[in-house]
């Protein structure tokens, strides 16, 4: 089918909005406690093994929640499935503001535990939602575009938080209670607003003929997990998320390594967070409009994805001298370097699900390779918050070099599970050969 005009039609760049101001407010509700980590951990005497477990408590409950919140997403449609989503997380964000000083552990660990119940479910409907409204050939770069927006939660979230909260943890709740204004307006906005693109009035007949111009409309039937956990695909995509490790290594402990190493304190955080996420913003445009660029020059998805993560994971690799720098500003640049190649590869390895799978099983398969991802960054939290407590900053001298080293060693393995990346028909069988 030739390529319809994109002013013939888009209803669906609304609906991509949409989804970037609800990852927007789900990575400010989940930054804030990292950015307010050095004056919570003194306000209420947390050891690093205290504050690992409460990071730990979010990452079990979001583990947890990818179990089901994608295949009820699949099940009650990306509307309804996103809606609960975003109600739950709001509602334990401002509980945090609850919490008081004699059981601050076990309160924050509980109000961590439903705010990752509820957060399990973006990336699961929001992938879908990219799935549902853009052909293949424009998802990574849809996908980079609300994928960008994670960086932005993070980058308001030390400007904020800075502006209200005191140095000697004064309004430090706050923060937490704006979260819940936030996703009420946007839950107004989102049911007013979404439809599937077949039956939406907004959506023209050229619009719907591009969006499914490289795929069709599918039967409503789900996908069960029996049918999707056996597939080689399914842990190709899985692996690529092993690498969420580390990018929440940057987000919750990112803040704790600039005070311990650099003495940055949370009245001037905000500026080197907004260097690295700005970086991790152009990450995640660049990545999607690269393996975009390269399909619409006639490369396979195969190859256009791959080398595109390929270059992620070498640009990468020079963090593992963060450590040993002596100035604040190099090593400030080379983790937003990182970061960038991060988002680049992570939004390239989300379309590789849509890109091979049917619509309807893709939050499903999102939901199953992000719950690897978080028993990963689990085990890393752990191990990290021991190691801090022994041997003081030495510990993060491991985490950056893991974090170097990781995403070309997953590269390799993610091509031997999924050397061609044939796409699936709507029964799972391979359907024609990929390049």
């Amino acid at each position: 089918m030739n390529e319809l005009p994109w002013k013939e039609g888009h209803y669906r760049y609304r609906i991509l909005a949409l989804v970037f101001a609800a990852t927007t407010i789900n990575y400010f509700d989940r930054s804030i406690i990292g950015v307010l980590a050095p004056v919570l951990q003194k306000l209420f005497t947390w050891s690093n093994k205290d504050y690992a477990s409460i990071m730990i408590s979010f990452k079990v409950a979001y583990g947890l929640g990818l179990l089901f919140m994608g295949g009820i997403i699949d099940k009650l449609g990306t509307r309804i499935g996103y809606t609960i989503s975003i109600s739950i997380w709001s509602i334990f964000g401002m509980l945090h503001a609850a919490v008081r000083p004699a059981f601050s552990l076990a309160g924050f660990i509980a109000a961590r535990f439903g705010l990752g119940i509820g957060e399990s479910g973006n990336f699961p409907a929001a992938v879908k939602t990219v799935a549902e409204w853009f052909p293949k050939k424009d998802r990574a770069f849809a996908t980079g575009i609300f994928d960008a927006s994670t960086s932005i939660g993070a980058i308001l979230a030390p400007f904020i938080v800075g502006a209200i909260v005191s140095a000697d943890g004064r309004n430090w709740q706050i923060p937490f209670l704006l979260t819940g204004a936030m996703s009420s307006v946007w839950v107004l906005f989102w049911l007013k607003t979404y439809r599937k693109p077949e039956a939406h009035p907004g959506v023209s007949e050229r619009e719907l003929a591009y969006i499914n111009s490289d795929s069709g409309i599918e039967k409503a039937e789900t996908i069960p997990w029996r049918k999707v956990i056996p597939k080689r695909e399914t842990w190709a995509f899985a692996l690529t998320t092993v690498t969420d490790a580390v990018w929440w290594f940057y987000l919750f402990w990112g803040a704790k390594f600039l005070t311990e190493q650099f003495g940055v304190d949370i009245n001037n955080i905000g500026l080197p967070f907004l260097v690295i996420f700005l970086m991790a913003d152009a990450g995640s445009l660049l990545g999607g409009y690269a393996s975009g660029a390269l399909i619409k020059k006639g490369w396979s998805i195969n190859k256009a994805r791959k080398i595109t993560m390929l270059v992620c994971a070498v640009l990468i690799l020079p963090v593992i001298f963060v450590p040993v720098l002596a100035a604040k500003w190099p090593a400030v640049f080379l983790i937003g370097l990182a970061a960038a190649g991060h988002q680049s590869w992570s939004i390239n390895g989300y379309t590789l699900v849509p890109d091979v799978f049917p619509r309807k099983a893709v939050a499903s398969v999102i939901g199953i390779g992000k719950m690897v991802g978080v028993a990963i960054a689990i085990a890393a939290d752990y191990t990290l918050g021991a190691v801090l407590d022994k041997a003081n900053n030495s510990g993060y001298f491991w985490a950056f070099l893991v974090s170097g080293l990781s995403y070309l060693l997953i590269f390799g393995f993610v091509h031997l599970l999924m050397p061609r990346m044939t796409p699936l028909d709507e029964n799972l069988e391979h359907t024609i050969t990929g390049g």
